[in-house]
């Protein structure tokens, strides 16, 4: 008998969701009016669903009276906050597209998305940590002419903003939302590729809705639950697995930080009684190696979802029985696929939500494929994922070409990861057909570093490789073959080069000084070669 093909499609008695956000919100608060729908914990601030709505609707208004129009792009370059959530929903309210940007984007990197997506209000934290970011916006203001407005979210400008919205443009905001498709962009979320920047993955009301709905149903998500969100919310993890998740069941979205703070995590946990708790594998290991960790009464967890890389056995069964996360999830997705395709459920065992990232979600179809031909391969052999169903993307902002190398003619999303469909349907992820480099649970494509450091006087070639890194899951090397060998580069100097211009989870950590690059007979670099001459 010949093995079954490596396909599988998701089903389930509950149908897709055919609101808008905004719609979708209406749904909520008025079934749950007075249940809590937002905690900020580090301000104290605490919205009902009613309130939260109100004070949407108030943003909304604001962003019309400033003559954000149907389609517009509005960035937002924001740590974890309250005012972030509210203008996730303010702009889905009047059909504005919500472009994300990295917190820990520097001046070259904010500067290109601000161009490429043509963002004309911008929404930015004052400063966190070390990030100065109307300093940052004041250096590269210049260089980007549809950027007419910035809005700082603490500052006196949030309120000036919010000041020009009139109870007479109610009106107008009804007749803006019966304009609203579901099918509607709505946010832009930006993702490493292959251009040396990265590209903007277009996402929809229906994509983003749907998948933040299904991945709460597969968690069993009611409006008792409560949800502390330490991911950020600029990726889909935060804004769709976490929010979106909230809002489409009634419950509650908990900040316990404006970026990640294991002891303010847990804290947050235990003083607002959460239920569920998101983190990459990295962060629940901070967690519990927190000194004091058995002091936090976590009593009242009992799901969570972990994801961004697999999940060790001990940190899993550690989580399970000290966390009280015996219903802890997986998932796997991508930014295109907004984002979740492949769940574990809240009852598989242990093995499961270690060795696989989950089966197919419902509606989503799912497939390994031989990458040369596309062809599906047996049950138990690998080859690339590829997704496919209403969580597919519209396309990468304003490029066609890109999207054409993404999804084919099928309506097939190609991942680009090695997979391996078991006889039961679960999915292991064995490896990655590109050289993307995952550190941390962010993605880092080495392209976009090397055009970078190309600039730098010292450098006359470099190719960046991903190498193991006992924390992160990986590390950025640099091999650098240096203009002049008798004065060659620094890590110190490197670094320094980076500094302020390059995400910091870009920056190498590593440098190797070599005379010249393995190559292919073609004339390519062998970077899998170069992975493996510096594993260690």
């Amino acid at each position: 008998m010949t093995s079954a093909l490596s396909y599988t499609h998701g089903t389930g008695a509950t149908a897709l969701l055919g609101d808008t956000i905004g719609a979708h919100l209406d749904r909520a608060v008025a079934a749950w009016p007075d249940r809590e729908a937002l905690v900020d914990v580090p301000s104290g601030r605490r919205w009902t669903y009613a309130r939260f709505a109100a004070d949407v609707e108030d943003l909304a208004c604001a962003l019309l009276a400033s003559g954000v129009a149907k389609g517009d792009r509005v960035g937002i370059w924001a740590v974890n906050c309250a005012e972030w959530v509210l203008v996730q929903y303010a702009t889905a309210r009047i059909g504005a597209v919500m472009v994300n940007i990295n917190p820990a984007y520097r001046t070259h990197e904010v500067e290109y998305v601000l161009n490429q997506a043509g963002i004309s209000l911008l929404f930015a934290s004052l400063r966190h940590k070390t990030s100065d970011y109307r300093a940052m916006v004041g250096e590269v203001r210049g260089a980007c002419p549809q950027l007419r407005e910035v809005v700082y979210i603490g500052d006196p400008s949030w309120q000036e903003l919010l000041g020009r919205g009139t109870p007479g443009l109610r009106e107008e905001l009804r007749v803006r939302a019966g304009e609203l498709s579901c099918d509607d962009p709505i946010n832009i979320q930006y993702t490493s590729g292959t251009t040396g920047f990265p590209k903007g993955a277009t996402l929809s009301h229906h994509n983003i809705l749907n998948n933040g709905y299904f991945v709460g149903e597969s968690v069993a998500y009611t409006e008792q639950d409560r949800i502390c969100i330490p991911v950020p919310f600029y990726h889909c993890f935060g804004m769709v697995m976490g929010n979106l998740a909230a809002t489409s069941h009634g419950a509650c979205m908990v900040i316990p930080a404006p970026s990640f703070d294991p002891a303010a995590t847990l804290e947050a946990v235990q003083q607002e009684r959460c239920t569920s708790l998101y983190g990459v594998p990295t962060m629940f290991i901070a967690e519990l190696n927190l000194p004091d960790f058995a002091s936090y009464d976590l009593s009242t967890l009992r799901t969570g979802i972990m994801a961004g890389s697999p999940c060790p056995v001990e940190v899993m069964k550690r989580v399970v029985a000290e966390m009280h996360m015996a219903e802890v999830s997986i998932c796997y997705g991508m930014t295109e696929t907004s984002p979740v395709s492949l769940q574990t459920r809240i009852d598989d065992d242990l093995e499961h939500r270690t060795a696989t990232v989950g089966r197919v979600l419902p509606h989503l179809e799912v497939k390994v494929v031989d990458p040369a031909t596309g062809v599906t391969r047996p049950r138990g052999t690998a080859g690339e994922l590829c997704t496919r169903g209403y969580s597919v993307m519209l396309g990468y902002w304003n490029e066609p070409e890109k999207t054409a190398e993404a999804i084919d003619a099928g309506r097939w999303m190609h991942t680009g990861d090695l997979a391996v469909m078991r006889e039961d349907g679960y999915v292991e992820i064995v490896g990655r057909i590109k050289d993307m480099i995952i550190r941390g649970g962010e993605n880092v494509y080495p392209r976009e570093i090397e055009e970078f450091l190309y600039a730098h006087p010292k450098i006359q070639d470099v190719q960046v490789v991903g190498v193991p890194h006992e924390k992160y899951g990986e590390e950025v090397l640099a091999c650098v073959i240096p203009r002049d060998p008798a004065a060659p580069l620094t890590l110190e100097e490197l670094r320094a080069f980076c500094e302020g211009r390059l995400a910091h989870y870009k920056i190498p950590s590593r440098l190797r000084i070599l005379d010249s690059f393995p190559m292919t007979v073609s004339g390519k670099v062998r970077k899998v070669e170069l992975r493996e001459m510096y594993q260690v």
